[in-house]
């Protein structure tokens, strides 16, 4: 069932150059139903749950470490992916570490866009904070180890919301990302401050030439553009690329966040070149700047050539920051038994 929820799930993601495709919310509800019966049947209990957020709740899996008081990473997607997804995406492998681990959908993502219309907000303390304290009323969590995870987007999510979240103890982001204002103005014969201004603007006619060209000749510019529109619930491509100049932290936002925090990158990033070295040159907590590049097939974005041997490198830096003296047995393919002082 993991793997048909897998297969229903690639299929979705493919069908967003058409938000009014029926087959996407098709495809989508059956990915969901087929990851939570393989869910039911886990060897390690995963336990889908339902988090109080504003008015509504968001959709997430609590995975057990094991029995007792564990340290806890809370784990999160970005732009485009769901919280099944983070299964993969370093779920499963901290849960073999003896963590237990919170993923969820915030704003903007999957089930929360689905089932109450919530786009992407930049302050992304907002949501962490309430899914904190929800979290710490679980008697299985050691409120005083908890790491919060973000992956892709989740780069720049993860650390804005450490920066006004002092329960947090770690942050991780899989990949660091300071100002996506740089990926939005990167095609623009500018200098910044005017593709900004039009950006903003209430109409810049050629700018919608433009990318409606870009959109009709190339396949991934139109399947990003419309994505974006309806995850940050604009309506016009350049709306789109507006939004994101808000997801930044500049003016001093990265400079305030005080748990010790590692930022990864990926050699080959096609996305977000140069946002991790920038994130973590602006870090004043405690920092380390992980590069993964092509001698562990690590380098795409995210690493998703190699993601087991990436989240270990990964997991192995988180255990000395929540986890010191945790007794580890690295025999290939299995971590175990876990001792905890």
């Amino acid at each position: 069932m993991l793997r048909a929820s897998t297969y229903y799930r690639a299929a979705e993601f493919f069908l967003h150059g058409d938000a009014d495709d029926p087959r996407v919310t098709t495809a989508y509800r059956r990915s969901v139903e087929c990851f939570r019966e393989f869910a039911s049947a886990a060897a390690t209990p995963i336990e889908p749950v339902t988090i109080p957020y504003d008015a509504v709740t968001l959709e997430g899996y609590f995975y057990s470490g094991g029995e007792g008081r564990r340290p806890t990473l809370v784990m999160h997607n970005g732009f485009d992916a769901s919280v099944e997804e983070m299964h993969f995406f370093g779920a499963a492998a901290a849960v073999e570490r003896g963590y237990h681990v919170l993923t969820f959908d915030g704003p903007g993502q999957p089930s929360a866009r689905v089932h109450h219309g919530l786009a992407f907000r930049p302050d992304w303390e907002h949501v962490v904070s309430q899914v904190l304290d929800w979290l710490l009323e679980r008697p299985e969590v050691d409120a005083t180890r908890v790491g919060l995870v973000g992956v892709s987007l989740g780069g720049y999510l993860a650390p804005r919301a450490a920066a006004f979240e002092p329960r947090l103890a770690a942050c991780v982001a899989v990949d660091g990302v300071y100002d996506l204002g740089v990926i939005s103005t990167a095609d623009f014969p500018m200098p910044r401050e005017m593709a900004e201004e039009m950006l903003r603007a209430p109409e810049a006619p050629e700018v919608d030439a433009a990318l409606a060209e870009s959109m009709r000749t190339d396949p991934t510019s139109r399947w990003a553009m419309t994505h974006g529109c309806s995850v940050m619930d604009v309506d016009t491509p350049r709306q789109f690329l507006a939004a994101y100049l808000d997801y930044h932290l500049r003016d001093g936002i990265a400079e305030r966040i005080t748990c010790p925090t590692l930022v990864c990158a990926a050699a080959g990033d096609a996305f977000f070149a140069g946002q991790p070295e920038a994130l973590h040159a602006h870090l004043t907590c405690p920092a380390e700047l992980l590069v993964f590049d092509a001698a562990l097939g690590a380098e795409a974005h995210c690493h998703v050539g190699a993601q087991r041997g990436a989240f270990g490198q990964i997991l192995d830096w988180v255990d000395g920051v929540l986890s010191p003296g945790f007794a580890l047995d690295r025999a290939v393919g299995q971590h175990g038994p876990i001792m905890w002082n």
